[in-house]
């Protein structure tokens, strides 16, 4: 018995379901029901009696599959027990496991990002390159890249740029591929790519697996890379029963290899097929889905679509303008408190997006501030990534002698030759005498059986941590670190361990960290102290008892996908930001081209619009913080896009209360939360 009803469905969505022959594109707008689509779908198959082991269902990650599960087992119950709703990864793990014997590896293993990252640096070891010296990620990526474009290691070599980072991966990836054979071992690459290659050439095995799944779906399809592509191909050849559901609009991966001409020429790659549009939205008011449609139709190569919505309230887009990044998200913080005040919004209800993971770093000091609990999707917090924690652990040390966990931290990074034998005496020798580690790094000279180069180099460090202590007592907080941190030698080590856009993140993010000094001392004075126990605080001792998980989400862009929430803060709309410098300046900061291409650049904006249900802040800044220089910046030129009565300006820092019962509401609970009172 169906436990659905295809008049839960709008006509486009029940079209889409109805469809179960030949190949169909379900080109399913933001907030569409795109995944009500495909359980419907499996639900409507299943009810024609189509077995479920002839139905393959897959997506991209673990919880989109997971969720997928749910909703069709509450649909069809104990029917759908053999159906294959997976992941793409997933699936090739289950033909190559299928086809051990074939593939002559009747036991294999998976190596995670963990094991990948391991061998790669023990590689490096064995053809005598200095593995710190080379980002093993950034290796990583670029064998990635080549085998989900079937790039062998021969043709890799021939195409590779004169970059010190392609000529060792070019070194490095038949190694690489060796040594997974010769472990019985595939990475993550593999399980799509060697299945490909496995249908490629056995014949046999490609019908078996085309009988076996005669009902095949792809759920976001705008981002399957060319691997992915051939695979489902490979599939669905003989048959051609082929329904992909995904949005053109929302294509925003392809930095990863997601190739966005899939879903654009898929009637011209699968002749006949039908294109069914789900264009009513569910999730957002009316003035939001206006400017992601006039925005998102400044690009050329896409499907036709236009957004629309049943609902008739709601309000208009807030366009704030702030005089710098710190003010704009003391004014995000802010806002949010006012909204919670005075509109009952909860912390989960709101998100924080931004274009790149460097414009967390005011945000974070302003949510912390006003002691709002937050999460950082998609990232490590800033003040949670290593060169920042390096950073503070020669700031704690120098306020805090004392800071044990701090001195293990640094005392012998950047390298300084003060290894572990060394330390683990040191530590002895302070628990036999009830000393702290570091008296005891300054005393290293009474210790036996330390070398005179360790003692050495253990005194030029406790000589480095007074100097520095002196240099942040000056006066100038920025200015000291600055020089304190330069001299501990942790900026030169940044750049000689990473890859050369590593490297400017990084120290975009310790110049970040100098900008945090210089305005607490702006704001507090120079009580360095105070300044690490504010960094330090965490908002779980808030008296409003809300739970753990009440908090405000931050995410860059891409990390938002499939995200939704009442009240978005999209920030930091400024040229070189959204978009970014890298797609506006691909030849370099100074190269102009006329020619570039900023459709991607222009659905990261329409993604980022899309997230808001109700209530949207679009904010920039007048000037930002560049190598401790305010420089001025542009407005998004996205922003010139969205039309005028669709949104109303506000200055950050002159808040739009709207009765005087709003704003004495936001004042007692600013009050209650100062002092610490409950009502």
């Amino acid at each position: 018995m169906a436990n659905y009803h295809l008049d839960d469905l709008n006509p486009p969505q029940r079209e889409a379901v109805l469809t179960v022959d030949g190949p169909l594109l379900v080109l399913a707008g933001a907030g569409s029901g795109k995944t009500r689509v495909i359980t419907y779908r499996i639900a409507h198959l299943l009810d024609n009696n189509v077995s479920p082991y002839a139905i393959l269902a897959v997506s991209f990650t673990n919880k989109a599959a997971d969720e997928m599960k749910e909703r069709v087992k509450k649909l069809v119950g104990a029917r759908g027990k053999n159906l294959t709703l997976s992941t793409f990864h997933a699936l090739g793990l289950q033909i190559l496991k299928a086809e051990k014997d074939v593939i002559k590896m009747p036991r294999f293993t998976i190596y995670d990002a963990s094991d990948q990252l391991g061998l790669i640096r023990e590689l490096l070891r064995n053809i005598h390159v200095d593995d710190r010296r080379f980002d093993s990620k950034a290796i990583l990526f670029r064998i990635s890249r080549a085998k989900n474009a079937f790039m062998s290691p021969d043709e890799f070599r021939e195409k590779i740029r004169d970059h010190e980072y392609d000529i060792i991966a070019a070194e490095i990836y038949p190694r690489y591929q060796e040594a997974l054979r010769g472990f019985h071992a595939f990475d993550f690459d593999d399980l799509i790519t060697e299945t490909v290659a496995l249908l490629d050439r056995n014949e046999e095995v490609r019908e078996r697996w085309r009988n076996r799944f005669r009902f095949v779906m792809v759920d976001e399809y705008q981002d399957t890379n060319r691997a992915q592509y051939l695979l489902m191909q490979h599939l669905v050849t003989a048959h051609g029963n082929l329904c992909v559901v995904g949005d053109d609009d929302q294509s925003i991966y392809g930095w990863r290899g997601a190739e966005s001409g899939h879903i654009l020429e898929f009637e011209r790659q699968f002749p006949g097929a039908k294109v069914v549009r789900l264009e009513e939205n569910y999730r957002s008011t009316p003035a939001i889905l206006n400017a992601a449609n006039a925005v998102i139709a400044n690009n050329k190569k896409r499907h036709p679509k236009q957004l629309w919505t049943s609902r008739r309230e709601g309000e208009k887009i807030k366009m704030v303008v702030a005089e710098d990044a710190e003010i704009e998200a003391k004014f995000v913080a802010e806002e949010i408190e006012v909204l919670r005040a005075t509109r009952g919004y909860k912390l989960k209800d709101c998100a924080v997006l931004y274009r790149s993971n460097v414009q967390a770093r005011p945000l974070e000091e302003a949510l912390r501030t006003q002691r709002l609990n937050y999460r950082v999707v998609g990232g490590q917090s800033f003040f949670d990534r290593k060169e920042i924690k390096d950073a503070i652990a020669y700031l704690k040390l120098a306020v805090h002698p004392r800071d044990e966990m701090a001195l293990r931290r640094i005392i012998n990074y950047p390298a300084r030759g003060i290894g572990v034998a060394t330390l683990d005496r040191l530590a002895q020798d302070a628990e036999a005498k009830g000393r702290t580690l570091f008296d005891t790094c300054r005393k290293v000279d009474e210790i036996e059986d330390i070398s005179t180069k360790a003692k050495t180099q253990v005194t030029a460090f406790c000589d480095l941590m007074e100097r520095g202590k002196a240099a942040l007592a000056s006066g100038n907080l920025r200015e000291g670190a600055t020089a304190f941190l330069k001299e501990s030698g942790l900026p030169d080590d940044l750049v000689g361990a990473s890859t050369p856009l590593q490297a400017q993140r990084r120290l975009e993010n310790l110049e970040g960290f100098y900008e945090s000094l210089k305005r607490f001392q702006e704001r507090e004075g120079k009580d360095l102290g105070l300044f690490l126990q504010r960094l330090m605080l965490r908002s779980n001792d808030d008296d409003d008892n809300e739970a753990p998980d009440d908090e405000i989400t931050l995410t860059t862009l891409h990390g938002a996908k499939g995200l939704e929430f009442p009240v978005v803060f999209l920030v930091g709309l400024e040229e070189e930001l959204l978009p970014h410098k890298r797609t506006l300046y691909p030849n370099g900061p100074d190269v102009q081209d006329a020619n570039v291409d900023l459709g991607e650049e222009r659905r990261l904006m329409y993604v980022g619009v899309t997230r808001a249900k109700e209530i949207l802040y679009l904010t920039r800044s007048r000037f930002r913080s560049l190598r401790a220089a305010q420089k001025p910046r542009s407005p998004s030129r996205f922003l010139e896009e969205i039309p005028a009565e669709l949104y109303e300006t506000r200055e950050a820092g002159a808040p739009a209360l709207s009765s005087a019962a709003e704003e004495e509401a936001f004042a007692r609970a600013s009050l209650a939360k100062l002092f610490q009172l409950t009502e």
